[in-house]
């Protein structure tokens, strides 16, 4: 499992490699947020559906979020439901950034790596999946419609170099 080794190897690696002391200094994934926007806000079956995908992918219920203001050039009003989110923790974490290295990342098409680009300068990894299909837990037959998705990896990394350091360890393939 991707958290014993990250405990035994990979915390070791990474003190050398950056240079630490303290075991408390070295970046950890602190949470994993999954996000799917729903364009059709009238259709209850859509919403479902997209809970559904984002519980088998994720194997913890989503919360359905919702407009937090009006905005009319969208045809959204305060309230409606504009997607649905997960936040995984501690081992699911994870288990689910293992599911998305080994598993997820190699089933898409012509996939040559992610960009190093998508870190936002606090150590945070941003990628987005243009459809659900890639997960093994998602069956065509039973999908609503094509939907992609928003994946953060937030990290304890002070900086864009740590967290890059700590997700190459952790076997996420990067274009070099």
């Amino acid at each position: 499992m991707l958290y014993e080794r990250y405990r035994k190897e990979i915390v070791p690696k990474l003190m050398k490699e950056l240079g630490y002391k303290n075991i408390m200094q070295v970046p950890k994934i602190e949470k994993i947020v999954i996000n799917m926007g729903i364009k059709e806000k009238d259709d209850p079956k859509k919403i479902e559906g997209c809970v559904r995908d984002l519980m088998l992918i994720s194997g913890q219920r989503p919360v359905v979020t919702k407009a937090k203001k009006s905005i009319s050039d969208f045809g959204i009003t305060k309230g409606d439901p504009v997607g649905c989110m997960v936040t995984l923790r501690g081992v699911r974490a994870y288990a689910f950034f293992e599911k998305l290295v080994n598993i997820v990342l190699p089933a898409i098409r012509d996939f040559r790596g992610v960009s190093a680009d998508s870190f936002d300068g606090r150590g945070n990894f941003s990628l987005g999946l243009s459809d659900q299909l890639v997960f093994p837990e998602i069956k065509y037959d039973q999908i609503a419609k094509v939907q992609g998705m928003d994946i953060c990896i937030v990290t304890t990394a002070k900086t864009d170099r740590e967290g890059y350091y700590l997700l190459k360890a952790l076997g996420m393939p990067f274009k070099d």
